[in-house]
């Protein structure tokens, strides 16, 4: 017992009440655990940072997403859209600008959704995420999300699919990013919420990010404000932020319409690239079919609500068969055109979605319309093949459509003299 002195009761042999930096009085070094817990705890709140635990599930479960088998399997549902309906209620009554939508998409294809300005298209794409009014709006039908129902849950659980799983960039980039904020902070923000990094952490993914969607200098990019970027820059870093939590599926709602013809180029191709890459589906909605000639795998068609033509993409290009289908296609300008060459309208005016037409709804506008058209509205039903699906009774390309239009070219019916005089011009 030399050299060590004597041992009180209930301490341990050894001498640790004489060690440097303790009194001796109480258990000493148990009391600082508690306070650093709870520092811990205050820390992350104000980081606004999930739980470690939680973020840990999540770091775990993104990553075994990115790292994606060899062999990707095909046909693996992701979406699925049932009869969806949306209306807004306006004094001169309901808006029905989502009618009745159906439609499927598997992972890593890519949905084209084309349409006229007022289609519903954005209202569709919208819809799909929960991004709605909370208040004069009636939602029906069903989306489900790799096999969960997703309409009608709150905010508080969509934000926990907001950017993990399903991400979206928006049609004006201005108005999407936030002024006030630096563009580093908006990228990093989704990743500290969702993934749990921290800040050292996701300031590193933000540069990567930026630095993988071509915007040069990201560093320095990452100091500044939305209105110190050129507009393709700003779309960029909208892409980069859709892209930050590694989602299954994009929505790109007209991506494209604010910028110059070969920016558009660039941010489509940079769409299509980053899709190949991490196997995402991806929902391309424009109102030009030239965008999506080759960057999809099916399009769909709306007008005034509804899907009136889905099909691949080669079998829409050849064999369409929906008259408003046709005229999108003669709308588009060709490079091989005279200058000055008059572009080919669709004549006549959208329908108004609070008290649409009876029967079909491109019947006023349509050259092959008949009598039936005004009065029962087409079905979408499958044709010829069981990925071509279109609603019209006298298609085009079938012996009823040419038959229609030329007892309507015989009766002098306006619209359909219009389109054919176009088109004559045209050739």
């Amino acid at each position: 017992m030399s050299g060590s002195g004597p041992v009180g009761d209930g301490e341990p042999a050894g001498g640790l009440a004489d060690e440097p930096g303790k009194d001796g009085a109480g258990p000493g070094p148990e009391e600082p655990a508690p306070r650093r817990r709870r520092t811990i705890r205050e820390r992350l709140k104000r980081a606004r940072v999930p739980a470690i635990p939680e973020a840990m599930e999540r770091r775990r479960l993104r990553r075994s997403v990115e790292r994606l088998p060899l062999e990707r399997p095909e046909g693996e549902l992701l979406l699925d859209v049932e009869d969806l309906r949306t209306s807004f209620s306006t004094p001169r009554g309901m808006v029905r600008a989502v009618d009745g939508v159906s439609f499927s998409i598997d992972r890593g294809q890519t949905l084209g959704i084309v349409g006229e300005s007022g289609s519903g298209k954005t209202v569709l794409s919208r819809s799909i995420m929960g991004l709605l009014p909370a208040h004069n709006v009636e939602r029906g039908g069903q989306v489900r999300f790799e096999g969960q129902e997703l309409t009608g849950l709150p905010s508080s659980e969509m934000r926990h699919i907001w950017g993990v799983e399903i991400a979206m960039v928006f049609q004006d980039p201005m108005t999407s990013l936030n002024p006030v904020m630096r563009i580093g902070r908006q990228i990093t923000e989704g990743l500290r919420y969702h993934l749990g990094q921290s800040a050292g952490e996701a300031r590193e993914n933000a540069v990567a990010l930026l630095q993988s969607v071509g915007i040069p200098e990201p560093e320095r990019r990452m100091r500044q404000y939305a209105h110190e970027l050129s507009g393709g820059m700003r779309q960029r870093v909208t892409i980069a932020i859709a892209l930050a939590c590694g989602p299954k599926l994009l929505l790109a709602d007209e991506p494209t319409t604010a910028l110059d013809v070969t920016v558009q180029a660039q941010i489509l191709n940079l769409l299509q690239e980053k899709q190949r890459e991490r196997f995402m589906a991806m929902i391309l909605v424009t109102h030009d079919l030239g965008v999506v000639a080759g960057r999809t795998d099916e399009i769909a068609v709306m007008y005034a609500g509804k899907i009136v033509e889905k099909a691949s993409t080669a079998v829409l290009f050849t064999q369409m068969r929906m008259p408003y289908t046709e005229a999108l296609m003669r709308s588009i300008p060709r490079v091989e055109d005279h200058s000055h060459t008059r572009l080919l309208a669709i004549t006549g005016r959208p329908p108004d979605l609070v008290n649409p037409p009876p029967g079909c709804r491109f019947a006023p506008r349509c050259p092959y319309a008949q009598e039936r058209c005004t009065v029962e509205e087409p079905p979408l039903l499958l044709g010829d093949t069981e990925d071509h699906a279109f609603a019209c009774w006298y298609p085009v390309g079938t012996k009823e459509g040419q038959a229609a239009l030329e007892r309507n070219l015989s009766a002098g019916r306006p619209q359909t003299l219009a389109a054919v005089a176009s088109t004559q011009v045209a050739s």
